[in-house]
């Protein structure tokens, strides 16, 4: 594993597994201070210049997110830009989302590139799918999913229901369905105060109706605020499924001396997903915040302790899969208030030293949670029996 901090805000994570098959998670922060259309052509710059320090061709690109401060003013230009737009037959899922960088900046990238060496092959399934094909098997991202509403008042219930159902009709066009397939989403509610339950209450009604109960399994997921560049969408969605999974690749992870169950509190996501494949596993930590076992909300208006214990949290998720925080392959952290930033940065450089981070203006579902922290891990695998990533 190898991770680099470069002076222009690029920091980035390598995994290798047995097989030769690199994986990259590249994030990117420009300065602050510069005014948009600069920092976007900084960012730019500095993207192409990683890209090219690490042999990363441009079909490496598999899912990028960008995260603005004034999604509405600032969309069109990213999407008139290389971050954004299809170049040359190369498609790559791409998530705007509204969830202002930390401490002060206008756009950030989290970038997620394969160098494969089995061939590759990318196809944009109508506008928000792109489909990933290598040795056999299907990686299907999906991006900004979202509904436009059908009456003038915000419904987060409707728009919930219109979005897993655009996922659940592509995933069963491609012989897969939610149940099965779909592995890991990220819902971004415009006001999450206001939007959660609305969103919350939908999907345990419409993940019953497609088998996902409390004796099944459930979703990882993250449902935070962040807005859509469409102003009439209180509810959007990023989301990875994976067709052709086999039995054994998938397992479920929690520690119930941490943490309870999420249905014990009336929601309906796994706190983390194991994905296995022959060389490799990747773990899919969700949102995680500072929670006890019972399900409590600890340390309420002391955002430092909180952070204390969503990174324990996150640990014992960790340990239950076989991996430590060294195997966080980037970081997501969510403040409900920006003017925290001074106070946790340094715990997370200190707790997380070799992890590209992105932190983010954008409240928990809960009032009381000051902080939330999500990411990826990946960890050598040694089982032959499993098909190859």
């Amino acid at each position: 594993m190898l991770k680099v901090i470069a002076r222009d805000g690029v920091s980035f994570k390598r995994f290798c597994g047995d097989d030769g098959d690199e994986e990259y998670q590249i994030v990117i922060v420009p300065p602050g201070h510069l005014a948009f259309e600069a920092q976007l052509r900084h960012m730019q710059a500095a993207y192409e210049d990683v890209q090219k320090s690490l042999g990363l061709d441009a079909g490496s690109a598999v899912f990028r997110r960008l995260f603005l401060s004034d999604a509405l003013n600032q969309t069109a230009l990213v999407k008139d830009s290389d971050l954004a737009a299809d170049r040359c037959g190369n498609p790559v899922a791409t998530s705007i989302v509204q969830q202002p960088p930390l401490p002060g900046g206008k756009i950030a990238l989290l970038a997620y590139h394969i160098n494969s060496k089995a061939p590759m092959t990318k196809t944009r399934l109508a506008a928000r799918h792109v489909l990933v094909t290598r040795n056999g098997r299907r990686h299907f991202w999906s991006a900004g999913l979202g509904s436009l509403p059908s009456n003038p008042e915000p419904d987060a219930a409707e728009q919930t229901n219109a979005i897993f159902a655009t996922l659940a009709d592509a995933l069963h066009g491609l012989g897969g369905s939610l149940a099965a397939n779909c592995v890991r989403t990220w819902i971004y509610l415009r006001n999450a105060d206001v939007f959660y339950q609305g969103m919350v209450t939908a999907r345990r009604e419409l993940f019953e109706r497609a088998g996902l109960t409390a004796e099944t399994h459930y979703i990882a997921s993250t449902g935070i605020e962040g807005g859509s560049p469409n102003r009439h969408e209180v509810v959007s969605m990023d989301a990875l499924s994976l067709l052709d999974l086999e039995p054994g690749q998938v397992s479920y992870l929690n520690d119930f001396d941490m943490l309870c169950a999420t249905k014990d509190y009336g929601v309906t996501f796994e706190r983390g997903t194991r994905i296995a494949f022959a060389d490799r596993a990747h773990l899919y930590i969700s949102g995680t915040a500072s929670i006890d076992r019972r399900g409590r909300v600890l340390h309420p208006g002391d955002v430092c302790r909180q952070l204390d214990r969503a990174i324990a949290n996150v640990d014992a998720l960790l340990r239950s899969g076989g991996a430590s925080r060294d195997d966080m392959q980037h970081l997501i952290v969510y403040l409900r208030d920006a003017s925290d930033y001074p106070r946790i940065s340094g715990m997370l450089r200190e707790s997380f030293p070799d992890v590209p981070a992105v932190v983010v203006h954008g409240p928990v579902c809960r009032p009381e949670w000051l902080v939330e922290i999500e990411g990826i891990a990946a960890v050598s695998e040694n089982n032959r029996s499993l098909p190859a990533f």
